[in-house]
């Protein structure tokens, strides 16, 4: 069975704390037994080896516990968050054919759908007899495209043991990053904090009164956090680590982060729907230089576009064409700077902003703007113009409200004419008072 290491490892470990959620907390013995209890149930409502089903659930304990019983039982899962806003389009997308749905308080609403799983990559897993998993990705490029994974793989990497962390499950159900971090947990006889909201001020309420060693989140939460003033407001000291990944950090934060927080080491992670979640080794807490791999990962450059070719890849998109090279490989999209074993990540390169020739880097310029400390949140992204193709634009959102829109935004183009080269500057700014981040807390940055 492809859970067979993480069961024999929960019964050894049967009276250590596996989860706390909304104050309680659930042992490694509660979650076997509720694992079977799962198993037994989803047989009942005839659930079989090799079915698609979807549930829509936050990590609530109940949830994993359900989560890991589908797995043993050979299933093919479809995670989704109650963010998703075109669930019925995933559903039809990914064929599924029974839908979980579980609350806070361990209920659950089961229901059969009325699609029948028919495609080649469901047809290989079940060859092969293994569970799967479907994530779609986030779309910011376009529609987002449903991944498919052999679980196998993604499972073989918990084999081995390594750190055991007191870790907040900060990420979503729905995102590799979250399901990596829920198995690194379990797998290595941790403890998950989950959390009830995503709030700032939430979150380190938690890392506080649970003495939460680890962190992992975005950048843009990691922002919030600092520039929010939710960080002066809590006990942090237990934190060892905070690791960021999903979208790139810009320098300015990372150094008020390490400002912030000088005791507790600073991991940059790096990880994509395709193919999972690699090993990272942060060149030092105040850098963003990292080394990527790790066993069952290779990494190469071509023309400045990092590309991975790793054994627990998915399986292909079921809605869109193979996106691998004929050898293999991966294309990342996303550019690199290369300094030895270390790679630095400067965004994907679909968000180079091509100024009449002169190519933006809108993370660089975010990172400026993010100096000046009367800045919340900043997004620069690329608009069209019939002369120079692109123009840089920014959508600033002030710490304070601004009565004066129109010197705010002159204040902010002056402040960037100082520290980069002219055509990075600006041409357009709006100052706005809403969120710039998605549901997963990473920046929303739509190309115009």
């Amino acid at each position: 069975m492809a859970i067979d290491f993480l069961r024999q490892s929960f019964a050894q470990e049967k009276d250590r704390e596996a989860i706390i959620s909304m104050d309680r907390s659930y042992s490694y013995g509660w979650l076997n037994e509720r694992i079977d209890f799962w198993l037994g149930e989803s047989a009942r409502q005839g659930i079989k080896n090799g079915q698609v089903v979807s549930f829509e659930s936050d990590f609530y304990p109940e949830a994993i516990a359900l989560f890991l019983a589908l797995i043993e039982r050979g299933c093919i899962l479809v995670p989704l968050s109650e963010h998703v806003k075109t669930k019925s389009e995933f559903l039809a997308i990914a064929e599924c054919e029974f839908l979980i749905r579980m609350s806070a308080d361990g209920s659950s609403e089961l229901r059969r759908l009325p699609w029948s799983s028919k495609a080649e990559l469901y047809q290989e897993l079940r060859a092969l007899g293994h569970p799967g998993l479907v994530i779609f990705t986030s779309g910011s490029s376009g529609f987002p495209k449903a991944v498919v994974h052999d679980l196998t793989g993604i499972l073989d990497k918990f084999k081995v043991r390594r750190n055991t962390w007191k870790t907040l499950l900060f990420l979503l159900f729905d995102h590799i990053g979250g399901i990596n971090t829920m198995l690194y947990t379990l797998s290595n006889g941790g403890c998950l904090v989950t959390v009830s909201d995503r709030s700032p001020d939430h979150a380190l309420s938690l890392v506080e009164r649970y003495s939460v060693e680890m962190l992992p989140a975005s950048p843009t939460f990691l922002n919030l956090l600092i520039l929010g003033g939710a960080i002066d407001k809590y006990n942090t000291k237990s934190l060892r680590l905070v690791t960021y990944g999903t979208e790139p950090m810009p320098e300015s934060t990372l150094k008020k982060l390490r400002e912030a927080l000088p005791n507790t080491r600073l991991l940059q992670t790096y990880g994509l729907s395709e193919v999972g979640i690699l090993r990272s080794k942060s060149k030092s807490s105040d850098s963003l230089w990292v080394k990527v791999g790790g066993e069952g990962f290779e990494t190469r450059i071509v023309d400045g576009i990092l590309q991975i070719k790793a054994k627990s890849a998915m399986l292909g998109y079921l809605n869109a064409p193979s996106p691998f090279t004929e050898d293999g490989w991966f294309i990342t999209g996303d550019r690199v700077e290369v300094d030895g074993e270390y790679i630095r990540i400067m965004g994907r390169d679909s968000e180079t902003i091509n100024m009449g020739g002169l190519k933006v880097n809108p993370i660089e310029v975010e990172s400026v703007i993010m100096e000046m400390p009367e800045v919340l949140d900043v997004t620069v992204y690329g608009e069209k113009h019939y002369i120079f193709n692109r123009i840089v634009c920014a959508r600033v959102t002030p710490k304070d409200p601004v009565t004066d829109t129109k010197a705010f935004g002159k204040k902010v183009k002056a402040f960037c004419q100082e520290k980069i080269d002219s055509y990075k500057v600006p041409v357009k700014i709006v100052i706005t008072a809403e969120r710039q981040h998605t549901a997963r807390f990473k920046k929303n940055r739509g190309l115009t």
